[in-house]
């Protein structure tokens, strides 16, 4: 029985969790798997509650967090390399870069005989300067070198991994989607609506716009606030914005609220009724995009957004910023609306489209389902993985 050692760099709410907490629950008796994990940010949701519902455990590396700092970085590779020692897996399967980095640098030292790694996004624009970028595609080109299979999450990363950034080469980099199960965003949807919008003073005649995710510089949530502003003075209808998430930057955009005369609440504080609500985290996702007439989103780089994958699945029109793998998880003016170049005018009239056309958002919503609900299933997640694993496990005896 081939054993599995599957490495993340923490279990933050996000759509990495989700995939590595599916592998380890429903990866066949044919695989045995351990899942170790670092340490989230102080300004992340925790999403421990992932893996226990699944009635899963996990080894925790308390020393693996996600910045960088050599002497806890140096802890972490010794770690794991002990637990490998220990373990004594197959296949070594990290998840994400810190992960990637550390956790293949063990697993080659140790020799482990088949080493995989995904990308759920990379960190070659948007995130560092030019230098620091330099080095992390430097690393990552020596790792791919002696690593036994790259998975990218969407046809567009692998073009990036492979072509753009050339980190490895495309015979080496397997395309396999992410997989959820998204049954939950068909079900009960009426009284998950009817349950947010009581909670944040939603009447029905009220227009609910909302973004899904950390509140971090990547994410672009100014944009946005500044499309909001825009569509107030551009629609007669009655909106109301959602920012459901948390993080580094939430002060900076509550104070942009303020700049742009747009009235704001951080409602864990301040329960009231306003025109942009800051939700912080909610875990059940399901009742948020229920209750929201339109899902946004706004990011400087994405490898495959999983609030756009659930958006469709609870039949929501998408405005979005046309970056990394999203072309490969919408159709574009069918299940949403893509924007160029960050431009806030541009965004506004996307969503203002929506908002006064619909017959439009009611098409948008009706394709989203039946876009979604078999590519981004989990079971087609696990087939996918596990044939990778054999070919690699037959390729490497």
């Amino acid at each position: 029985m081939p054993r599995v050692l599957r490495i993340i760099n923490r279990l933050n709410l996000g759509g990495p969790t989700f995939n590595v907490a599916l592998l380890t629950k429903h990866l066949s008796a044919e695989f045995e798997t351990m899942l170790l994990a670092g340490v989230k940010q102080d300004s992340e949701e925790s999403s421990d509650f992932i893996v226990h519902n699944l009635g899963l455990s996990y080894v925790l590396v308390p020393e693996m967090k996600r910045s960088i700092n050599p002497f806890q970085d140096l802890l972490t590779y010794l770690k794991i390399r002990k637990i490998i020692r220990k373990y004594k897996p197959d296949i070594v399967h990290t998840h994400a870069a810190k992960a990637g980095t550390l956790g293949r640098l063990a697993a080659m030292h140790e020799r482990v005989p088949v080493i995989v790694h995904t990308f759920h996004g990379h960190v070659f624009h948007s995130y560092f300067n030019f230098v620091k970028t330099k080095i992390f595609i430097a690393i990552e080109r020596y790792l791919a070198q002696r690593t036994s299979g790259i998975i990218a999450i969407s046809d567009k990363q692998k073009f990036e991994l492979s072509t753009t950034y050339k980190v490895a080469k495309p015979k080496n980099v397997r395309v396999i989607p992410l997989g959820f199960d998204l049954s939950r965003f068909q079900e009960g949807i009426i009284e998950k609506r009817r349950s947010f919008r009581e909670k944040y003073f939603l009447t029905e005649d009220e227009i609910a716009i909302g973004i899904i995710g950390r509140l971090v510089p990547i994410k672009n949530q100014a944009l946005f606030l500044r499309a909001a502003a825009l569509l107030q003075k551009q629609s007669a209808k009655k909106l109301r914005f959602f920012l459901i998430g948390d993080g580094e930057d939430r002060k900076l955009l509550l104070h942009l609220c303020q700049e742009l005369g747009l009235d704001h609440t951080y409602f864990p504080d301040d329960a009231r009724k306003s025109v942009v609500t800051f939700c912080s985290w909610i875990h059940e996702v399901d009742v948020a995009i229920s209750g929201l007439d339109i899902v946004a989103l706004t990011s400087l780089n994405e490898g495959t957004p999983v609030s756009l994958i659930e958006a469709q699945a609870g039949n929501k029109p998408i405005v979005s910023t046309r970056v990394g793998g999203i072309e490969n998880i919408v159709i574009a003016g069918e299940t949403a609306l893509l924007v160029e170049n960050f431009n806030e005018k541009d965004f506004s009239n996307k969503l203002l489209m929506i908002i006064n056309d619909s017959d439009l958002k009611n098409k948008m919503s009706l394709q989203g389902w039946n876009l979604v609900k078999e590519r981004f299933h989990y079971t087609r997640l696990i087939k996918d993985t596990e044939h990778y694993y054999r070919e690699l496990l037959a390729a490497n005896n």
